[in-house]
């Protein structure tokens, strides 16, 4: 007898093949049955009228701290998601030192906008190595999960206070090298890093893996080499690359021998060729024998952003001094009209770079308040404020932002919803230099809402654009990123492979209103957004999510690299 029969519906297998109509059969965790199956099953599904699918692979979370007070890893699961990969950028919470905890939690609630007091009484922070940390969460999640090891996390670790500020002394760095192939050999799918300039630490400094020499970043991924079914993910910075930043990555991959990822393409129809010249990367490195490939993330992006956290404004010219001050300090500041203009002046110059667009203030929606005399701003652009009030607009959005202790959440024009971009985004999809993903999952939850990657492409993507076809928009959220992981017998309907399987509506796809949901440990409050036609979700042939509800079911396995992934060899993407 089968455990579960999913009867009637359109297969699409992840291949890119064809749909086709068949049923499904599953037991004992795996797929044993396609296309016309008899065989009676403990629970059968009608799928007439609705897709069944692989579940989706999201490469790019931050879902570290978050499985120790949700194991759904909410809300992933709900869009279809049934893989998730954490411990990117390098900020990973494992391995761990008895000092190292309270820096990180800083660090995230910084660079990630996580609430810090959900961090500190939401997560255990109780182990040390890489291995037991993954041991506290075997058996605890709904969904499969691997984690990568952090750069910075391995820095803070090591060398303490040092991994601020200062290179590496050759002893620190074997030290490094030793922890991470431990980290690696326990499971860990490989190495992760940012040089990213907007990537501050809790004290506004710049995070420990930008602390680090050339030298560092190529010796530690040298020992990814040695360890089956690892990767490498890193941030090189925003913006058209340099020859150096490509060959930067290029010796990264070569290196270790193995793929990198790097985050985020976000593309623009307005300008094409950004997007060609940042994807030209992987022609670089395919040239000597490397593999770098751009995240790409598939949506329009809707960013609120304030001067309370500073994440995204710090990267403004010489505004990271400002953030390292406390609130009531930088109000301070805030208050003297020629500081005002001296921060104007360097958020406007051209050392502000591909960020000098956010100096636009103007051009500011204002998306929530916090008090009463700033409440009927709401919705409102500051330019039209200002008018109002008689003042220039980055003076109103000071008075504003001061008058809420800092929390005002200030939104840049969003863009990307015209049929240009929708065409670009399309092509990118297809193009083996990318992999759909750059959701941070996890993170960021005051600010974005990216998570929802998965059914903005079924909805908005496949259906009401028709950028790509239904079978290779499942085939780029399935197949691509599971192969380019190395995900054994996932990714596809397969017969004896996993059975990760998502039943959808595609008339109904999509993703609802974003809005926010105080779930959080001491009740602090996160972008949320449910999904739309997602109506079954099996993680290894079990149900997780019936009609956008939670089963109770936590069938998830925490990955380890080696055992529940290969290696790809670089110079050739599947």
């Amino acid at each position: 007898m089968l455990d579960v029969l999913i009867q009637g519906g359109t297969l699409v297998d992840g291949s890119g093949a064809d749909a086709c109509p068949g049923d499904l059969g599953i037991r004992d965790g795996r797929i044993v049955a396609i296309g016309r199956v008899d065989e009676p099953a403990r629970k059968t599904v009608d799928a007439t009228g609705k897709v069944v699918c692989p579940g989706f692979v999201d490469v790019h979370t931050h879902y570290d701290a978050q499985a120790f007070w949700d194991g759904t890893l909410s809300p992933s699961p709900y869009h279809g998601v049934t893989t998730v990969m954490g411990g990117n950028c390098g900020f990973s919470i494992a391995p761990l030192s008895d000092d190292a905890g309270d820096y990180l939690m800083r660090m995230l609630a910084r660079v990630e906008g996580m609430p810090l007091e959900a961090l500190r009484h939401g997560v255990p922070w109780d182990w040390r190595s890489f291995d037991e940390y993954l041991g506290k969460l075997d058996n605890k999640l709904a969904v499969n999960a691997g984690f990568m090891v952090g750069h910075s996390a391995l820095r803070r670790v090591v060398m303490g206070e040092r991994a601020v500020g200062n290179e590496a002394t050759e002893e620190e760095l074997a030290e490094m090298k030793r922890l991470l192939a431990e980290s690696l050999a326990a499971g860990g799918m490989g190495f992760s890093s940012t040089i990213s300039p907007t990537h501050n630490d809790g004290e506004g400094q710049p995070v420990p893996s930008r602390h680090a020499s050339r030298e560092e970043l190529i010796e530690l991924a040298r020992v990814v080499r040695d360890f089956p079914g690892t990767v490498l993910e890193f941030l090189p910075g925003a913006g058209a690359f340099s020859e150096e930043q490509m060959q930067l990555m290029t010796d990264l991959s070569l290196a270790a021998q193995r793929s990198l990822n790097w985050n985020v393409l976000a593309p623009n129809g307005g300008d094409p060729e950004m997007s060609e010249s940042q994807l030209s990367a992987t022609d670089f490195a395919r040239a000597q024998g490397a593999e770098v490939l751009a995240l790409t993330v598939p949506q329009p992006m809707t960013v609120r952003i304030n001067l309370h956290a500073g994440f995204v404004f710090d990267a403004l010219h010489k505004w990271d001094e400002f953030f390292r001050l406390s609130v009531p300090e930088r109000i301070e500041v805030l208050r003297d009209p020629a500081k005002r203009a001296e921060m104007d002046a360097n958020a406007q110059s051209q050392a502000s770079g591909v960020f000098r667009f956010l100096a636009i203030w103007g051009n500011m929606t204002i998306d929530q308040t916090f008090s009463k005399e700033t409440e009927a701003y709401r919705g409102r652009r500051i330019d039209e404020i200002a008018r109002e009030l008689g003042k220039s607009d980055f003076d109103t959005m000071l008075d504003i932002a001061i008058a809420d202790g800092l929390r005002t959440y200030f939104m840049p024009p969003s863009s990307g919803d015209d049929d240009e971009t929708w065409a670009l985004r399309g092509r990118i999809w297809k193009d083996d230099r990318a992999i759909i993903g750059a959701s941070d999952a996890g993170a960021h939850l005051d600010m974005i809402d990216t998570f929802a990657f998965s059914t903005q492409v079924l909805g908005p993507g496949v259906r009401d654009h028709g950028v790509v076809s239904l079978e290779e928009g499942v085939h780029q959220l399935t197949d691509v990123p599971a192969r380019t992981y190395g995900l054994i017998d996932r990714g596809r309907l397969e017969l004896d492979w996993h059975a990760d399987v998502v039943v959808f509506d595609p008339a109904t796809v999509g993703v609802g209103e974003t809005y926010t949901r105080f779930d959080l440990p001491q009740d602090a409050g996160r972008l949320y957004a449910d999904a739309i036609g997602v109506e079954h979700v099996f993680v290894n042939g079990v149900e997780i999510v019936e009609g956008q509800k939670h089963t109770g079911e936590f069938p998830g396995t925490v990955f380890r690299s080696g055992r529940d992934t290969k290696t790809v060899s670089i110079g050739g993407r599947p």
